[in-house]
């Protein structure tokens, strides 16, 4: 992953989250010997909320960088759908990577894991009345002077369910989206970090914000706004 993001002719800064993780990512990535690749180490695990708000609290503190792209470390998601995404991302505020849309897709699934991908997203859309596409996704690219607007003490999830509340608090400042066709590959090593508490959160929160959103328009109108 890293070498092909440096590749890219994009002049990208690397940040690397490493979540106490077992698996050496940390002393790869002290090695790599460029000031273009930056590592935070955690030492114990946090979770996968807490790692993304490092991340952009990370990114807020620099002000040469205009935007943060956010991706998977273990190739899922693919550096050469990078470059149209950032390009996107000069007119828009927050720019989806899409799976389930014309052009996207994935590879080396089951069918019955897409199932459950496909039915989560499908809810969280009818429980929120959002029009994107796949709300779960984790490549995207947001722009700072989005993400500078955003209270982030009030990002509460931990889980997958992340990513979903990112898009209600970039919503809740006005910020613009689109959605651009990725193709989401199947890692080639490792397992997935999904469990029963990451779906049962996702669904307590998506279904409690979607009962709030229709007791009242107002709900949550003010609280992601800094």
């Amino acid at each position: 992953m890293l070498d092909s993001l440096l590749d890219l002719p994009l002049g990208l800064n690397i940040l690397v989250i490493d979540d106490n993780s077992p698996d050496g990512t940390a002393a790869i990535v002290d090695k790599y010997g460029t000031d273009r690749v930056h590592l935070i180490r955690n030492e114990s695990k946090a979770g996968l909320g807490s790692a993304y708000l490092k991340a952009i609290s990370w990114a807020l503190e620099d002000a040469n960088f205009t935007h943060l792209c956010t991706m998977d470390g273990d190739g899922s998601h693919r550096p050469e759908d990078l470059p149209k995404m950032l390009d996107c991302a000069k007119a828009i505020d927050v720019v989806l990577g899409t799976r389930w849309m014309p052009g996207g897709g994935i590879q080396n699934w089951p069918k019955s894991r897409e199932f459950i991908s496909k039915l989560g997203t499908s809810y969280a859309r009818m429980a929120l009345k959002s029009p994107y596409l796949d709300l779960t996704g984790g490549f995207r690219v947001y722009s700072l002077k989005t993400l500078a607007k955003i209270n982030l003490a009030n990002i509460g999830s931990q889980g997958y369910c992340f990513q979903i509340e990112m898009v209600r608090a970039a919503q809740s400042v006005g910020a613009t989206f689109r959605q651009v066709p990725i193709i989401f590959v199947e890692r080639a090593t490792g397992k997935s970090k999904m469990s029963k508490r990451i779906v049962l959160e996702a669904l307590v929160r998506v279904t409690l914000w979607g009962l709030a959103s229709r007791l009242s328009s107002n709900a949550d109108k003010l609280h992601y706004v800094k």
